[in-house]
């Protein structure tokens, strides 16, 4: 084999390791069946969510899931798959979960979400989840409900005693 070629698979060996070991998820996802325009369509909505989805050879994905510790993807990388590589923990699954639902051929198989291996039964339970800005939006608001309900005690008690 010339040796440029070979030199070319192991630069997008560790291209794909390095997306694997620094995306806080990442999910295998089959394609089979999606037209042009559909993928298309399905690439925008993860641009939008700051998540990337690429097509990579299985057997360089399978070398490159085995150099960054995660074995147990190589199963899932077989047939035309893409790799959908995320900042966030819960976007790559909430977008490809929520285009899944018009588009039947569009299939999770399995990820990964900070560091450990998940199944589609996962992916299906992280898609439920909001963003990052979501999740800090309801933390907040749990927060402030003490606050707010211990003012609103403080109020009704001097409404009470200015009575």
């Amino acid at each position: 084999m010339n040796q440029a070629v070979i030199e070319s698979k192991k630069a997008v060996v560790s291209e794909i390791t390095e997306k694997l070991k620094t995306s806080e998820s990442t999910v295998v996802v089959e394609y089979r069946g999606l037209s042009v325009k559909e993928i298309t369509d399905l690439r925008r909505a993860l641009r939008e969510e700051d998540v990337e989805m690429k097509v990579y050879k299985n057997k360089l994905s399978q070398r490159a899931a085995t150099e960054a510790g995660y074995e147990g993807l190589c199963e899932s990388l077989t047939g035309p798959n893409a790799l959908v590589f995320g900042k966030d923990a819960t976007a790559p699954a909430r977008v490809l979960s929520k285009f899944a639902k018009d588009h039947e051929f569009l299939v999770m198989k399995a990820g990964t979400v900070e560091g450990k291996l998940v199944d589609f039964e996962t992916l299906k339970s992280i898609s439920q989840l909001p963003n990052r800005e979501g999740m800090y939006s309801m933390l907040l608001s749990c927060l402030q409900a003490p606050v707010r309900n211990f003012a609103c005690v403080v109020e009704a008690v001097a409404d009470a005693k200015s009575e």
